[in-house]
């Protein structure tokens, strides 16, 4: 099948002048425990704010919803500048998913796929339901690394809470560790050694962990601002002072590569051939942690897919390259909104929709 290259949209974009601080949060309860969510509000074509007094989309601009998925190791925080230029058409959320960022661990489940999963589908009804412009529609779903391979799950599953799927190099099943991987975390695997893996993760620094973590997440560590390098090593200290960070961490890779072998209606690969939202899959050709090569096989899969890779971008083209990650993913949504009528109802409540990954719909990762 012939993949499509990601057109590009001609939409201004706001240029803040200056790195933007995080989205403020709330913590948003689901019924394994609160999560947190940053807020980036809807600014308008040009990146213009809604006037005082004035409701977003008054004026016949489009404004439409979007939740942001993180990756392993990751937080909300890194789709603060995404979410900025996205602004000029979502209003968006980012979560934390259970464990990671400010979120608290899971009361129940584990980190499995399968929860995150649960986590991700319960947030999208949330902002799905939540009253103003875009209130019961489906929701546009973007997400990195882990969070892409959770967020290919939810659109498979749940497609009518999905408008459009963007996946920036997701974690898709593959049966060869990438050598940027340090071989003690691969051994989580193996009963009883997470702990370990934990203890050694312990013994870094937060500073040594996050210039690790950029030298192999980015396709040109130098292009990292100071202020956002220090940003994250303020982050990871942080997270340092949690009892669960590093359980978190090393249990969600477990969950993550544990997955890799489910087959069936739970494999990914077969997952994506159901997905009906129109699709993006974006790419770094530096990528390290995800091999590059598995972009166009996936744009191949998706049954409405277009395809981005992005030259000398890494493992994170949200952080690396933001203006051109959004400009096409602005232009999935104008084709979506082209091809797609949206009927005025009220959403179903909560309880009659439910997940669709009831007990044995979906192996659990």
């Amino acid at each position: 099948m012939a993949v499509l290259d990601a057109p590009l949209s001609d939409v201004p974009l706001p240029h803040p002048g200056a790195l933007l601080p995080p989205w403020p949060g709330e913590q948003v309860p689901l019924s394994g425990g609160p999560v947190l969510v940053r807020h980036t509000p809807w600014r308008g074509p040009g990146g213009e704010p809604a006037e005082d007094g004035g409701t977003p989309g008054a004026d016949g601009s489009p404004v439409e919803r979007a939740l942001y998925v993180h990756g392993l190791g990751g937080a909300s925080t890194n789709w603060t500048d995404l979410a900025a230029l996205l602004a000029v058409r979502f209003e968006g959320w980012a979560l934390d998913l259970p464990g990671f960022g400010e979120s608290a661990p899971p009361s129940r489940g584990g980190y499995s796929i399968r929860r995150h999963v649960h986590a991700v589908v319960e947030l999208l009804e949330w902002v799905a339901g939540r009253p103003g412009p875009g209130h019961g529609r489906p929701v546009h779903l973007l997400g990195n690394s882990l969070g892409g391979l959770v967020s290919l799950w939810v659109a498979a599953r749940r497609p009518d809470l999905v408008a459009t799927l963007t996946l920036i190099s997701p974690a898709m099943p593959v049966y060869r560790v990438p050598a940027a991987f340090d071989r003690a975390i691969t051994l989580v695997l193996l009963p009883g050694v997470p702990a370990l893996a934990e203890k050694r993760l312990a013994g870094v620094s937060a500073e040594q962990r996050v210039r690790g973590l950029v030298r192999m997440c980015f396709g040109d560590p130098g292009n990292v601002p100071a202020a956002r390098l220090q940003e994250a090593i303020e982050e990871m200290r942080r997270r340092d002072e949690q009892s669960w960070a590093g359980q978190a961490l090393t249990r969600s890779l477990r969950g993550l590569m544990t997955s890799y072998l489910r087959f069936g209606r739970a494999n990914a690969w077969r997952m994506a051939r159901s997905v009906r939202a129109p699709a993006l899959v974006v790419w770094g050709d530096r990528d390290r942690l995800v091999d590059p090569r598995l972009a166009p096989r996936l744009a191949a899969a998706l049954p409405d897919a277009r395809l981005q890779v992005q030259p000398g971008i890494g493992h994170l083209a949200m952080l690396e390259a933001p203006e051109r990650t959004a400009r096409a993913i602005l232009a999935l949504a104008e084709h979506a909104a082209r091809h797609t009528v949206h009927p005025e109802a009220e959403p179903r409540p909560a309880a009659a929709v439910g997940t669709g990954l009831e007990p044995g719909a979906v192996a659990a990762g």
